[in-house]
């Protein structure tokens, strides 16, 4: 029996089909579907973006967003949230927000789901770090703790509830606890 290869889509070809809910990534020629977020996730996710945008995009030192898909380095991944500096925010000729990220975070915010592979979003999160990314951020609901990958490639794992999460350069301003993050899940 003669097998015919299975042909694989280009980021090209990726980028042009529908998007999926939940949305689907392209990762070193494969797609690969993101689970569902749950509740912790999302409640938590909920309640970050604003937190951020609360403090920093009134001053315009930057902006956060859920679920943006970012495409660089041959990959389109969606990060639970993303965060970019002002001056670094994609435009339209009209001056508004693209609709297309062709460039890496500035921050990048994973939020593990159960049954996701931690595996893969630390690869992400990594691919990000390479293509200038400042810092990304692990955060694991039900271990209560947040890993942080840092420019440099170094990590350090917060996991007492009055640490204080470091945060990039840029949002010196914004500081948040492990202990208030993961009381956004009580309230």
């Amino acid at each position: 029996m003669i097998q015919t290869p299975i042909k694989t889509l280009t980021l090209e070809e990726f980028l042009k089909l529908p998007e999926t809910k939940p949305a689907s990534e392209f990762i070193e020629g494969e797609i690969i579907q993101k689970p569902m977020p749950q509740g912790k996730h999302s409640t938590i996710q909920g309640d970050f973006v604003p937190a951020v945008n609360t403090v920093l995009k009134p001053s315009r030192i930057a902006r956060a967003y859920p679920e943006l898909r970012c495409t660089f380095g041959g990959r389109s991944i969606v990060p639970n949230v993303t965060v970019f500096t002002w001056e670094r925010i994609p435009r339209d000729e009209n001056g508004e927000v693209s609709n297309t990220f062709l460039i890496a975070p500035d921050w990048t915010i994973e939020i593990l789901s159960p049954d996701q592979s931690q595996t893969k979003v630390v690869r992400n999160i990594l691919h990000c770090i390479a293509h200038g990314t400042q810092m990304g951020w692990l955060i694991d609901p039900d271990e209560k703790l947040v890993f942080v990958y840092f420019a440099n490639r170094t990590i350090a794992v917060f996991e007492e509830a009055n640490d204080s999460l470091p945060v990039p350069h840029f949002a010196e301003s914004f500081s948040l606890t492990l202990g208030k993050l993961f009381s956004w899940l009580n309230e």
